[in-house]
C-alpha cells in the first residue's frame, strides 16, 4: 500500500482487459477439442490450427451463444451485426501469422459490473465493450530455444475491456473477483484460473491530483489470480510515482509480473491500435442476429450473484460471509434452497457460516454440485446443533465429514452416533454430574470464586462437568445448573 503522502499527491487509475475462455466442446474455427487441460502438447489440434494452406475457418455457433449469454450477465447490449478482423502482430504461437479478433464491430457493447468491496460498499465499473477472438498457443522458453504448444491456439475467447473506473488496487481485485463470479455463474467458462481460463491484463497510470489527463499507462499482462491483480497494481503505482518524483517519464509499455519477486519487468514497448494493422477478415461472414435470436440465446441464464445478495438480505449476514459463499455457484444454489425451505432463521445462517469459514481447497465443491452434500444433510446438521444435540465443535467436525468418502450417503445423526458426538441434554443426567463436581473438594477454590462473583471460574467447573461426561454434556445446560446450585 502506498504511503498516505503519496496517495495525497497522485491519482491511480486502472483499466482491465479480461480474457475469458469460452467452455465450448470445440475451438472457435476448428473441430479440435477445446479443453487443453492435462493434455500432451500439440495433441488437440487440426490443420486449421496449424494454419495449413487452403484451410478455411468455420465459426463455432456455440461460442457465439455463450458470448451472447455473457453479455447479459454483464448488463451489455448485443450487436445485431458484428464482424471479425485480422490482427497482424507477430504471434510465434499462431502459425497463420495473425490473430482473428473483432476490432471495428464487436459483439458485446457497453455494460457494467457492480463489484462489492471488502467493507460492503460497491465499486461500479463501466465496460467499453467485449469482443470475440481466438487464443494463441503457449511458448515454453528453455535457454537458447523455445518450444511451441498449439493446444490452446484457436480457443474461443471474449475479451472484456473495462473503462478506467478503478482507482485503487483493492477496487481492481474486487472487480476481477466479481467478473469471475459473473462468468462462471452464467456458465460461459470453466473459470479455472490455474489453467488460464480467465486471464487479466491490468493497465495502470498515475497522474497528479486534479490533472485533467491520465498519465501514460503500463500494461501488466496475463495475471491469473485476484491477489496478483491487486499486488501488481500496487507495485506499478509505487513504481510509476517514483519515476515521476525523480522527473523521469513513464514509458508506455507491456510488463510482466512475477509472483515470486512481487515486481513487474519490462517486456516490450506498447503498440497502438494502428500498429496491429487490423483489416476485415474476408473468410468469415459477419454475425447477424435478430433481437429474437439474442433473447432465445439468453433464456435460462442461471441466477446471478446480485440476485442472491438481494434475496439473502433477510439473513442479515456480514457481506464477507455472503461473498465467500458466492465464490462457488453450486454452494450458492444449495444454500438458497435451504433459505427457501427454512427462511431467514438460524438453520440457514449456521450453514452459511460453515461454508464461509472454509478456505479454498478445504472441501470438494463437486460433492455439493452433485448433490452428495445437499440441503437435506446440511439442514439436518444445523437443526441438530440448534437442538443442542451437538456441540459447535462436533457440528463443524461432522460438516467436514460430509465431504469424506467414508461417510458418503450417511446422514449427520448417523455420523454423530458412530463418532460418539451426540450431546446429553437430559437435565437430570447432567444435574447428577454437576452434583459430583460441586461435591469434589478439589473444586472448592473455584466454587468459592464463583460465589465471590469471579465469573470466569465457572468455566473451570463446566470443564470438569464436560470431562466427567466424556464431552457429551451440553455445556450451556451445565453452566445453567451450576449457577442455579451456587
Amino acid at each position: 500500500m502506498a504511503a498516505p503522502e503519496i496517495l495525497a499527491k497522485y491519482d491511480l487509475t486502472i483499466g482491465i482487459e479480461c480474457h475469458v475462455q469460452l467452455a465450448t466442446k470445440t475451438k472457435l474455427f476448428s473441430g479440435a477439442d477445446n479443453d487443453a487441460r492435462f493434455k500432451d502438447p500439440n495433441t488437440v489440434v487440426n490443420p486449421i490450427d496449424f494454419g495449413l494452406p487452403g484451410m478455411l475457418p468455420v465459426l463455432n455457433h456455440e461460442a457465439v451463444k455463450l458470448a451472447v449469454r455473457a453479455g447479459k450477465a454483464l448488463n451489455s447490449k448485443i450487436a445485431n451485426v458484428s464482424r471479425f478482423d485480422r490482427k497482424h502482430y507477430f504471434y510465434p504461437d499462431l502459425p497463420k501469422g495473425y490473430q482473428t479478433s473483432q476490432m471495428y464491430h464487436p459483439l458485446i457493447l457497453g455494460g457494467s459490473v457492480e463489484a462489492p468491496r471488502e467493507d460492503g460498499s460497491i465499486v461500479k465499473v463501466r465496460l467499453d465493450h467485449a469482443h470475440m477472438e481466438e487464443d494463441a498457443g503457449k511458448l515454453t522458453h528453455n535457454g537458447d530455444h523455445s518450444l511451441v504448444d498449439l493446444n490452446r491456439a484457436g480457443t474461443p475467447l471474449i475479451e472484456i475491456v473495462s473503462q478506467p473506473d478503478m482507482h485503487s488496487a483493492a477496487d481492481a481485485k474486487a472487480y476481477v473477483t466479481e467478473l469471475h463470479r459473473l462468468m462462471t455463474y452464467a456458465g460461459v467458462t470453466n473459470g479455472d484460473l490455474y489453467h488460464g481460463n480467465m486471464r487479466f491484463d491490468v493497465n495502470v497510470s498515475v497522474a497528479p491530483k486534479g490533472a485533467t489527463e491520465l498519465g501514460k499507462r503500463a500494461e501488466v499482462k496475463n495475471l491469473n489470480s485476484f491477489r496478483s491483480v491487486e499486488r501488481a497494481a500496487e507495485y506499478e503505482f509505487n513504481r510509476q510515482v517514483e519515476l515521476v518524483e525523480r522527473g523521469e517519464e513513464v514509458a508506455q509499455e507491456t510488463r510482466g509480473w512475477s509472483d515470486a519477486t512481487g515486481k513487474t519487468t519490462s517486456q516490450r514497448s506498447k503498440e497502438d491500435a494502428q500498429d496491429y494493422r487490423y483489416m476485415p477478415d474476408a473468410d468469415i461472414p459477419p454475425i447477424v442476429l435478430t433481437d429474437e435470436e439474442i433473447a432465445d440465446m439468453q433464456i435460462g441464464l442461471p441466477t446471478l450473484p446480485s440476485v442472491y445478495r438481494e434475496r439473502w438480505k433477510v439473513l442479515q449476514l456480514d457481506s464477507s460471509v455472503v461473498n465467500a459463499v458466492l465464490n462457488y455457484r453450486p454452494v450458492a444454489e444449495t444454500l438458497d434452497a435451504i433459505v427457501e425451505r427454512y427462511g431467514a432463521g438460524d438453520v440457514a445462517r449456521r450453514v452459511f457460516h460453515w461454508f464461509a469459514s472454509m478456505q479454498a481447497g478445504d472441501f470438494d465443491v463437486t460433492a455439493v454440485e452433485s448433490g452428495l452434500v445437499g440441503p437435506q444433510r446440511l439442514s439436518e446438521l444445523s437443526i441438530m446443533l440448534g437442538d443442542n444435540k451437538l456441540s459447535s465443535t462436533g457440528a463443524k467436525e461432522i460438516f467436514l465429514d460430509l465431504f469424506k468418502e467414508e461417510y458418503t450417503g450417511k446422514m449427520p445423526a448417523e455420523i454423530a452416533e458412530a463418532k460418539n458426538l451426540l450431546q446429553v441434554s437430559d437435565e437430570s443426567a447432567i444435574a447428577a454430574i454437576v452434583d459430583e463436581v460441586l461435591a469434589d473438594a478439589a473444586n472448592a477454590a473455584s466454587i468459592a470464586d464463583v460465589k465471590a462473583g469471579k465469573d470466569k471460574a465457572i468455566g473451570f467447573l463446566v470443564g470438569q462437568v464436560m470431562k466427567k461426561s466424556q464431552g457429551k454434556a451440553n455445556p450451556a445446560l451445565a453452566q445453567k445448573l451450576i449457577r442455579a446450585k451456587l
